[in-house]
């Protein structure tokens, strides 16, 4: 019950969230599933949250996208995303680098944990450092910015903070700006659990679907929300919360503790 109570909240504030910053439903979900589900699994299923929130917010809002941007920046985000993903599946299956005892119980550190936890770290900086909050890049790089939020994207989920750090720039109106960072992350979406199928299908008896759907129709009602109500609230300081939140949890699960 209690994972319930966390994700279902956390799904429901981190959608409003992304009306604001274009990130944050998986940069905040995935250090809340990954409290009650192996590292793998709960990636996977943040990404299934992800996308179809996507497509939720994409009916709200898609028809507003940029197709000239999103064609420039989706098309190499499409590309890197199937690599970033592939790689995924390869470190879930790598053994424990080192494992040791605390309390009683016994910790295991692996790749996969420590890469993921240096994601975590580095991103969390783009929600702490006010230089990282308002770093942006010319035009002219977003076939670059497709490929290094399509790639991040593929292997974490974190693929929202660099495609917000590229799209600011290209002189997108406010609406403008938000459907095409849906649409493009709906792309990336796509190609990555495209990858994700089948180690998804491997698991499918261990997936807890009553609350794999609170966790998406909450996610629905802060889209809703965001949509309608939130979009003049400021939200640095909520950034800041989440950056240091992340940083907690990375260094957690470099120790392997989660």
């Amino acid at each position: 019950m209690l994972e319930y109570l966390f994700i279902c909240l956390f799904a429901l504030l981190a959608s409003g969230l992304t009306f604001f910053s274009g990130f944050g439903l998986g940069t905040i979900l995935l250090p809340v599933f990954a409290l009650f589900f192996p590292l793998d699994i709960s990636i996977a299923l943040v990404a299934i949250v992800h996308f179809l929130n996507n497509l939720f917010k994409l009916s709200l809002i898609g028809k507003k996208a940029d197709k000239k941007v999103v064609f420039k920046f989706g098309i190499p985000a499409i590309l890197a995303a199937f690599a970033g993903a592939y790689l995924l599946t390869i470190l879930s299956e790598t053994e424990a680098l080192i494992s040791y005892k605390l309390a009683g119980k016994t910790f295991f550190i692996t790749p996969l944990k420590l890469i993921i936890a240096l994601l975590l770290f580095v991103f969390a900086l783009f929600d702490i450092v006010p230089k990282l909050m308002k770093l942006n890049f010319d035009p002219k790089y977003l076939p670059l910015g497709g490929v290094l939020s399509g790639f991040f994207g593929g292997l974490s989920g974190h693929q929202g903070a660099l495609r917000t750090a590229f799209l600011i720039r290209a002189g997108l109106s406010k609406e403008v700006f938000i459907g095409t960072g849906i649409m493009i992350s709906v792309l990336i979406d796509i190609s990555r659990l495209t990858v994700y199928a089948a180690d998804i299908l491997k698991i499918r008896s261990e997936i807890d679907y009553s609350l794999l759907i609170a966790a998406t129709l909450s996610a629905f009602v802060g889209a809703a929300v965001g949509n309608r109500i939130l979009k003049k609230i400021t939200i640095d300081t909520l950034h800041r919360a989440v950056g240091i939140m992340l940083l907690l949890f990375s260094l957690l699960l470099a120790a392997g503790i989660v």
